[in-house]
């Protein structure tokens, strides 16, 4: 691509990265939140805690599953499709309708979890002594509902400074909450923890909707049906399709528990979260202003097919030397995060990082279905990858442990990345571009060789050579993103602002 090309798609590059920018930096602080947690909750709890914590939320996220009808997600577009009509009244009577929406399903997912509360402890630990922990965080499940819910209002209508706000105060206060509880009552705290957690979040999330200046309407019972119904409809094929993941990766924590122990659920869990959420923050960055931007144009497939290209270079660009870096030092990080006793899951982090280079472009491309609200062809694609994905789990922990699940999760993202290409290459006429695959191609071969690396060598040995690899792949992204983003002008914009208001302070 020549020089004019990239200046013509540099506004598209600068939007990405732009949003990118704000809630990757939210992101960031809320990974050092969570890493200063999750050390305590390690220290204090143990991996055997770490692990009832995660039997007792992965539980209480099926039951959600099943009841939220998914408009956390479906009625985001709503919401925006409103905002962009311009008028005050549409987008109050869907505000409206969705809270009313909120409610009801939340009280829902509340009410069947406390009637379902001896036997979800009993399918869960084999025993009905946590029937009482039910009990007590079936009202998290409504919080968290109601809690979507203003955040789908912010999301909606693009109120991305509220949105950033309303994370970084949850995750500070979050853990001046949790860890004094933990500290106090040790394993007895983890309800209370789960409880005050969600509240916390209700309160921030309810604060900042309410910042946002709406026009007062009456919602009646047949406006809630009318406007209702296409969220729903999205929603509960969404629902449907998160209620099956969900239920697949309830499976695969029962399978370890039954097989391994629950100190092995701790391991995977903990295991996890560094990839799915330390690594994983760039998804969570970019996917909250990239779904709003691509139903903006899920109408042109051509306009579609370009905007996905850049995010999955964007994508790909920013997540590549943050992969390198945990695949060179992932003992030491897991010293760091929790402690000596989690290095028995390095392998199996090796293993899916390298998945993470799939994932992050399969992700950019399964977003066109929900834009497109194409809601069973997404049901259908998201069925199929959570079954082979599930035997891939299985399969991969019965014959080989922890590091099996990490080969597993590497397999099935490279199978769902040909699943979503293929049908979104029929559907809707979708083609990677010639530029992306340099990037792509070289920042995997990178990721690999550190992977090789640190599989074949010791320390000292593994960093020499390693170290080098890291700095390649982040030189080269940089190189990359200069190309599509021209820092200089962007720098000497921002100066000349300052400048500007400097000069008005005088």
């Amino acid at each position: 691509m020549n020089d004019d090309s990239w200046t013509e798609q540099q506004p598209a590059y600068r939007a990405i990265f732009k949003a990118t920018s704000l809630f990757g930096g939210v992101q960031v602080f809320n990974i050092l939140i969570a890493i200063a947690c999750s050390k305590i909750v390690a220290v204090l709890l143990g991996p055997a805690g770490m692990g009832i914590a995660g039997l007792l939320t992965s539980t209480t996220s099926l039951i959600g599953g099943l009841t939220n009808f998914g408009l956390g997600t479906s009625a985001v577009k709503n919401v925006a499709a409103a905002d962009a009509s311009g008028d005050p009244e549409k987008v109050a009577t869907v505000v409206g309708v969705l809270r009313r929406l909120v409610w009801i399903t939340g009280l829902l997912g509340a009410a069947v979890t406390l009637a379902l509360s001896p036997w979800l402890s009993q399918l869960t630990f084999g025993n009905r002594d946590y029937t009482l922990a039910f009990v007590w965080i079936s009202v998290t499940l409504l919080f968290s509902q109601l809690s979507s819910g203003q955040m789908v209002i912010l999301q909606g209508m693009r109120k991305l400074r509220y949105l950033a706000q309303a994370n970084m105060a949850g995750a500070v206060l979050g853990l001046v909450i949790s860890a004094p509880i933990y500290y106090l009552w040790g394993v007895n705290g983890i309800v209370p923890a789960i409880i005050a957690s969600s509240l916390l979040s209700l309160a921030l999330s309810w604060y900042f909707a309410r910042q946002v200046s709406l026009q007062k309407v009456k919602i009646n019972q047949g406006t809630t049906l009318v406007e209702g119904r296409d969220m729903l409809r999205m929603g509960i094929m969404l629902s449907l399709s998160g209620l099956i993941a969900t239920g697949t990766a309830y499976i695969v924590h029962m399978f370890i528990s039954n097989t391994g122990g629950v100190e092995q659920v701790g391991l995977y869990k903990a295991g996890f979260a560094i990839i799915t959420t330390y690594v994983g923050m760039v998804f969570t960055a970019m996917g909250t202003d990239y779904y709003p931007r691509l139903s903006e144009v899920a109408s042109d497939n051509e306009l579609a097919r370009g905007l996905i290209n850049q995010q999955a270079e964007v994508a790909v660009l920013i997540l590549a030397p943050i992969l390198a870096v945990f695949l060179i030092f992932i003992n030491w990080i897991l010293v760091l995060l929790y402690s000596k006793e989690f290095l028995a899951v390095s392998g199996m982090i090796h293993w899916a990082a390298l998945g993470m280079y799939f994932r992050a472009v399969s992700w950019t491309i399964a977003f066109i279905l929900l834009a497109k609200g194409a809601s069973w062809l997404y049901f259908w694609n998201e069925l199929a990858a959570s079954l082979y994905m599930l035997v891939l789990n299985l399969v991969g922990y019965r014959f080989a442990g922890l590091e099996g699940m990490g080969v597993s999760f590497l397999m099935g993202y490279v199978i769902y990345l040909f699943q979503v290409y293929i049908v979104a290459r029929r559907r809707y006429s979708f083609r990677f571009d010639k530029v992306f695959y340099r990037p792509f191609g070289l920042q995997l071969l990178l990721g690999s060789l550190c992977f090789a690396t640190v599989k074949v060598l010791e320390a000292p040995w593994s960093y020499l050579i390693g170290v080098p690899l890291v700095l390649t792949s982040g030189f080269y992204s940089l190189y990359e993103l200069e190309k599509r983003l021209d820092f200089g002008s962007i720098i000497g914009l921002c100066l000349r602002r300052a400048a500007i208001l400097c000069q008005r302070k005088r």
